[in-house]
C-alpha cells in the first residue's frame, strides 16, 4: 500500500511529538511509533530540563556543558542549545507542562551534577513523563497530525541521493510512505546493551539505516555510562534509573563500608569511573546511595515516584541505603547532523539522541537530553516550514522510479514479518 504525507516523523519522543507540534498548521504530518506512542526514553527521564535561567547565566551554562563533554563539544551548536533553551520551556508551559514552583510561583530549578548553579526545571521526579503526556495530549487534538503506533520503521526509500520516504510494517502489512520531508527521531541504542536504562525497544534502528545509505554519522564511539542505576540481582526488562537530581539535593555514594569516595556532583564518566573502581576493590556489585537525612515527608514528595519504583523492589529509601551501580544510559554520538538538524541526505532531518548536534561532546550534561530534543526539533520544524514548499511532490519521482522503489519480494517480506515477531517475544 502506498500512502502521501507532507511530513513523516519516525518516533514519538520529546523530539518527534514536539517537532510536529511546531510544524505548519497546513501540513499532513504522520508520526509512526515502533510500541505505544508512550513506549519512549522521553517518558522515562526523570531529573528535568536544563536552562538558562537569565543572561548571567548563558556564558557559564555554555562553560558547564563544555567541560562536561570533556570540550569535545561542537561550540555552535552548544551556544544554540543555551540561547534558545528559555524559549522552548516557555514553549513547553503554553502546551500544558506545569513545572514545579517555589513558595514565590517561580520556576523552582533545582541543581545536578557538573551545574554551576541551580538551573533545571522539573515536575517533581517525573519530568519526562508529564512532557510526554503533554505532548501526546496536544499531538493527538491536532487535526493535521496521524499517529500509527506498533509500527516498524524497515528503510527509508531513496531516489539520486534523496529522501523521499520510509517503508514501513504496520500489522504485518507493508506501507510506502512517501513524504517531502523525513525525521527521524527514532532514539538511541540502549536497547542493544544487556545493562540499560532504556526502553528495550530502542536498538538504532536510524542509525542501521544510515549506514546503509552512506548517511553521515558522528561520534558514535561516545556511549555515556550513568552512575546510579538500582541493583539487583536478577535485572528486569530494564535497569530503574536513579535519578541524578537525588545527588543534586544532597544524596551521598559510599562504598560497602560506608566510606564516602566521590563528589557526587562531577560529570557522570569521572563518578561512573569511581563507582566500578569501588565495585572492584571491594567486590561487591553495588554501593550505596544515601538521602535518608532529606526527611521522609520531603523524600516523598520530591521523588515520589522513585520512592514508589524502590519499595516496589524492597528497598524504603526513606529508612535504607539505595544499592546502585552505573548501566548504559545515553548516545552522545549518532547521525550527524547541521544546526538545522539536517542530515547529508537531502529532505532527511534527525532529531533527539538518534542525532548527533555535538552539544554533548564526548560526555552528557546532566538534563540537556530533552532540551536538545526540544531546541533542535523545533529548529528542524522550522527548517521544513519555509523549505517544503520548493519540494517537489514524491509522486513525481515514485513514477520515475524502478527497481529501487519496487516493494518487497514475498521472501524479504516473510523475513521482515519474522524480525518483528522476534523483537516482539524479547523486548
Amino acid at each position: 500500500m502506498n500512502k502521501f504525507v507532507d511530513v513523516l516523523i519516525v518516533g514519538s519522543g520529546v523530539s518527534g511529538l514536539y517537532c510536529a507540534l511546531n510544524l505548519r498548521k497546513d501540513l499532513n504530518i504522520l508520526v509512526v511509533s515502533k510500541s505505544k506512542v508512550s513506549c519512549t526514553n522521553t517518558y522515562l527521564a526523570q531529573g528535568g530540563i536544563s536552562v538558562a535561567r537569565d543572561k548571567n547565566d548563558v556564558d557559564l551554562f555554555t562553560e558547564d556543558t563544555l567541560r562536561a563533554g570533556q570540550y569535545k563539544n561542537d561550540l555552535e551548536a552548544v551556544k544554540v542549545l543555551v540561547s534558545e533553551s528559555m524559549y522552548n520551556i516557555k514553549r513547553l508551559m503554553s502546551i500544558g507542562v506545569e513545572f514545579d514552583r517555589d513558595d514565590q510561583g517561580e520556576l523552582d530549578f533545582t541543581k545536578e551534577g557538573a551545574h554551576s548553579i541551580n538551573r533545571i526545571v522539573h515536575t517533581k521526579d517525573n519530568t519526562g513523563e508529564s512532557t510526554a503526556k503533554a505532548l501526546i495530549s496536544k499531538a493527538k487534538q491536532s487535526e493535521n497530525i496521524t499517529i500509527y503506533e506498533d509500527t516498524y520503521l524497515i528503510d527509508i526509500i531513496e531516489d539520486k541521493e534523496m529522501c523521499i520516504g520510509a517503508i514501513l510494517i504496520k500489522e504485518n502489512e507493508q506501507i510506502n510512505i512517501y513524504a517531502k520531508s523525513v525525521v527521524f527521531a527514532s532514539g538511541g541504542i540502549g536497547g542493544l546493551f544487556n545493562n540499560s536504562t532504556n526502553q528495550r525497544i530502542l536498538k538504532g534502528d536510524g542509525i542501521g539505516i544510515a549506514v546503509k545509505h552512506n548517511i553521515d554519522l558522528k561520534d558514535i564511539n561516545y556511549i555515556q555510562i550513568h552512575p546510579t542505576a538500582f541493583y539487583e540481582e536478577e535485572k528486569n526488562e530494564r535497569r530503574f534509573l536513579i535519578s541524578e537530581s537525588l545527588r543534586g539535593e544532597g544524596g551521598k555514594l559510599t562504598n560497602i563500608n560506608g566510606e564516602r569516595f566521590i563528589n557526587e556532583l562531577l560529570p557522570r564518566d569521572v563518578v561512573s569511573e569511581a563507582v566500578y573502581k569501588e565495585i572492584k576493590e571491594t567486590e561487591v556489585s553495588y554501593v550505596n546511595l544515601d538521602i535518608r537525612f532529606l526527611g521522609k515527608d520531603y523524600i516523598i514528595n520530591r521523588f515520589s515516584s522513585i520512592y514508589n519504583e524502590c519499595l516496589k523492589r524492597g528497598t524504603d529509601i526513606t529508612k535504607e541505603y539505595i544499592k546502585v551501580s552505573p548501566a548504559q544510559h545515553f548516545f552522545m554520538g549518532g547521525i550527524k547532523v547541521d544546526l538545522n538538524s539536517k542530515t547529508s541526505m537531502e529532505n532527511l532531518y534527525a532529531v533527539g539522541e538518534t542525532s548527533c548536534t555535538g552539544i554533548h561532546g564526548a560526555n552528557r550534561l546532566a538534563s540537556n537530553s530533552l532540551l536538545e530534543g526540544l531546541v533542535f526539533s523545533r529548529r528542524a520544524a522550522n527548517m521544513i516550514n519555509d523549505s517544503i514548499d520548493k519540494i517537489n511532490n514524491p509522486v513525481v519521482a515514485v513514477n520515475n522510479l524502478n527497481k529501487s522503489l519496487k516493494e518487497l519480494t514475498d521472501e524479504n517480506k516473510k523475513l521482515a514479518i519474522k524480525t518483528i515477531r522476534h523483537c516482539k517475544i524479547n523486548n
